[in-house]
């Protein structure tokens, strides 16, 4: 399957990037009976799904750039032909506070039920937000079982996916999730900071804005954060990340779909007939196809046709631990329990927006919000045998402009997000720090910036873009296959997207991949029914 000599292929369909998308769409043209090529600059598969045991001397095996799936819809593993299986979390998530100077924290079940209760009378004083709570997230809910039937097929009308979410959940949470800037809806339907703030973080994972922005980018990004395969559960995939990206590439080797690595692309020459796409790196040459998959940032594919777009600006940072022991919390709570979930760390609601407008200015705080997960808890094969736990801390509000040239921002929004966790805990975090065999620390960082470098993805951008609404506008003409499934190049008729940054995408879901070939196979269909 991997081809590492010769110059020129020729394919029913060259895919540009062998990142999840790439591969969910290189399997289901194969599947189609089509010859694929598929073309990927680095020099091996995966892309932000990779795997790889990243501490010298430990068999732990990590993602560097992912963390968890909810989006990747169960219709599209079997569809795949691939065993996906996927681990639930024990806890929904746990949010350490001190008040009145002591130490306690806000734990929300994964189930919530008495636990829970408690602990949000305990924190805030009263029942009112957890009455709010539960009303709001069953009003989620209901939301999330119409939303996420829509993420596939044709692309919905806006005015019908809104008559069935009014239907089922009520006039009142579309506004605030769709027309109004969510912070006005969790400002006005919760009182406590902390709880607003465990709100908000999903409409902030891997976007940088404010939770009042008139864009209501982070209302995009909360939805796509509560509809995933219904339910909005976020799941640890069994085997970590990497697992996933072993069982596309098992598949797609078993369809005969030809993978060239070290390839990255500096030319497309599209024709009415074909698209010829120039590689360079081991294998430089060119590889001609009826049609092009481009399961990259659109930015890149906007590059390869000479158009000089803004790029995205990612603004996560991720920091991989291994640890000997999971260190004891200040509050008393198991740690078993705290980091059985999401950890949210200094991410009150006023803390949240103060982040942002820090980075606007180009500071830190001294403390970093951010989220911890030991996925080791929920699949202890993760650590491939090695004692101890994994731990991800992902830092919110660092743009990608911070970490471009060497003045330090690197190690200063380390420590800053190191800062967030070590206030919480009852021990210093360095004691519990596995070494490697070196010596060092089992510490990996990856900023926006390494993202940009190493994948090839522009600003860093997780999600290759801005996040869109997952349904087109009333008034917008859906004139063929690649705009009735969101997967269009402007003025293109052969290349389509097929990755993150398609009007689906984001996220690990594989939906970028699925669109593209759903279009392509209509393409193909309206080409032969005009013959």
């Amino acid at each position: 399957m991997s081809d590492h000599a010769g110059s020129t292929t020729t394919s029913d369909v060259v895919v540009v990037g062998a990142g999840h998308n790439g591969l969910v769409a290189a399997i289901l043209a194969a599947q189609a009976g089509l010859s694929v090529t598929v073309l990927e600059r680095n020099r091996a598969a995966g892309g932000a799904t990779t795997g790889a045991a990243v501490f010298p001397g430990h068999s732990a095996r990590v993602s560097r750039y992912s963390y968890l799936v909810s989006l990747f819809p169960d219709e599209l593993v079997a569809r795949l032909g691939i065993s996906l299986p996927l681990a639930s979390r024990a806890v929904s998530s746990f949010t350490p506070v001190i008040r009145g100077g002591r130490a306690d924290g806000l734990l929300v079940e994964a189930a919530p039920g008495a636990a829970t209760e408690e602990s949000f009378r305990r924190v805030t004083g009263t029942g009112e937000d957890h009455a709010a709570w539960r009303e709001f997230y069953d009003a989620v809910a209901r939301m999330a079982e119409i939303v996420a039937p829509v993420l596939t097929g044709p692309l919905r009308r806006r005015r019908q996916v809104r008559d069935h979410v009014v239907s089922a959940a009520g006039a009142a949470l579309w506004d605030d999730l769709v027309e109004r800037p969510l912070g006005e809806a969790i400002t006005r339907r919760f009182r406590d900071d902390t709880v607003r703030g465990v709100v908000a973080t999903d409409g902030l994972i891997g976007t940088h804005t404010s939770l009042f922005d008139e864009s209501l980018l982070a209302n995009r990004c909360f939805l796509y954060h509560v509809i995933g395969r219904g339910t909005g559960e976020w799941s640890v995939p069994v085997g970590g990340m990497g697992a996933v990206t072993d069982a596309l590439l098992d598949r797609a080797q078993r369809l005969g779909v030809r993978l060239v690595l070290d390839a990255p692309v500096v030319g497309v020459d599209e024709t009415a007939d074909g698209v010829t796409v120039t590689a360079e790196g081991a294998v430089p040459g060119d590889h001609h196809g009826r049609h092009v998959l481009a399961a990259v940032a659109p930015a890149v594919v906007d590059g390869w046709r000479g158009r000089s777009v803004p790029g995205p600006v990612g603004a996560q940072l991720k920091i991989n631990l291994l640890l000997s022991r999971l260190p004891r919390l200040a509050s008393g709570m198991d740690p078993r329990v705290a980091f059985a979930g999401t950890t949210h760390l200094e991410e009150g609601f006023g803390q949240l927006e103060d982040a942002y407008t820090a980075s606007v200015a180009g500071t830190l705080p001294e403390m970093l919000p951010g989220e911890v997960y030991c996925h080791s808890l929920t699949d202890p094969s993760i650590l491939g045998g090695t004692d101890g736990a994994t731990l991800t801390l992902f830092g919110l509000h660092t743009p990608v402009g911070m970490f471009r040239g060497d003045d330090g921002r690197r190690e200063a929004a380390v420590s800053a997000a190191v800062a967030s966790l070590q206030r919480h805990l009852a021990e210093p975090l360095e004691d519990c720090l596995a070494l490697d065999d070196q010596g060092r620390p089992c510490v990996d960082v990856a900023t926006p910036a390494d993202l940009e470098q190493s994948l090839g993805m522009p600003g860093g951008h997780i999600f290759h873009g801005d996040l869109t609404w997952p349904w087109q506008d009333d008034d917008v003409e859906l004139a063929g296959p690649a705009e009735r499934h969101g997967v269009a190049v402007p003025g293109s008729r052969r290349i389509l997207l097929a990755g993150a940054g398609t009007r689906r995408g984001g996220g690990v879901s594989g939906l970028g991949g699925l669109a593209a070939v759903d279009a392509l196979l209509d393409v193909i269909s309206d080409m032969s029914a005009r013959r």
